[in-house]
């Protein structure tokens, strides 16, 4: 049955280096906001996705994974397989659409978060959908400019909270037509059949988590000379 699903696709665990909260926390959290399906996307990991694919849970989990790639992230969902870090990001899409991925580029134009569109415009171009809600951008007009482009390009468009605290699980959505499971969702995302919406995260809680995973980074440097 095809109805209107709420869905946040951008989601991090603590399997994610820099994640705050328990795979239970984020889906406890996602079932407390009425969420229907939720994307894990862990950093250059898919064994939060995998775990979280073993709960029981009424919300529907999409597996995927958010690479590092050369010019800055990228979003790839419903793979279970960990795509290598490190390489160009239109080698990186194609090896992620190669496994049935859906590929997403996600904050695309964040200034100190990875967005691969200030490097290389042509990822546009190239990604299945563009993320236009991320909601830590400190500057609204990152999510602005995607958005344009995005209209430009005639690209689907989607929103996801890119939340590393269970908090903050749903502040970022992307509305979708489809039916309750996970191929479905990802197939009207494909079409474009999405509204994407949400809410900031507060900005004190982005700069306490900034400034967390920056003292880890040097910690973890000074611990490896």
């Amino acid at each position: 049955m095809i109805r209107m699903l709420t869905c946040d696709l951008h989601v991090h665990t603590n399997f994610s280096k820099d994640g705050e909260s328990s795979v239970e926390e984020i889906v406890r959290r996602a079932e407390e906001t009425g969420l229907d399906a939720i994307a894990i996307t862990d950093h250059d990991t898919v064994e939060g996705a995998l775990y979280a694919l073993t709960l029981d849970t009424k919300v529907v989990i999409i597996p995927g994974v958010e690479i590092s790639t050369r010019q800055g992230h990228l979003l790839a969902l419903g793979i279970t397989e960990v795509i290598p870090s490190g390489l160009d990001v239109i080698e990186t899409i194609t090896r992620a659409r190669d496994k049935g991925a859906l590929v997403i580029l996600p904050h695309p134009y964040h200034m100190w978060r990875h967005g691969v569109a200030r490097k290389l415009r042509e990822a546009l171009s190239a990604v299945d959908a563009i993320e236009v809600f991320n909601s830590r951008y400190i500057v609204g007009s990152a999510n602005v400019k995607a958005a344009k482009m995005a209209r430009r390009l005639g690209k689907p468009m989607v929103g996801g909270s890119d939340a590393h605290n269970f908090r903050y699980v749903g502040f970022g959505r992307t509305v979708v037509d489809a039916e309750r499971n996970a191929g479905s969702i990802l197939e009207a995302v494909r079409n474009g059949k999405t509204t994407p919406e949400g809410r900031m995260t507060p900005l004190r809680t982005y700069t306490r988590q900034s400034l967390r995973n920056t003292w880890k980074k040097f910690k973890r440097r000074i611990h490896h000379r």
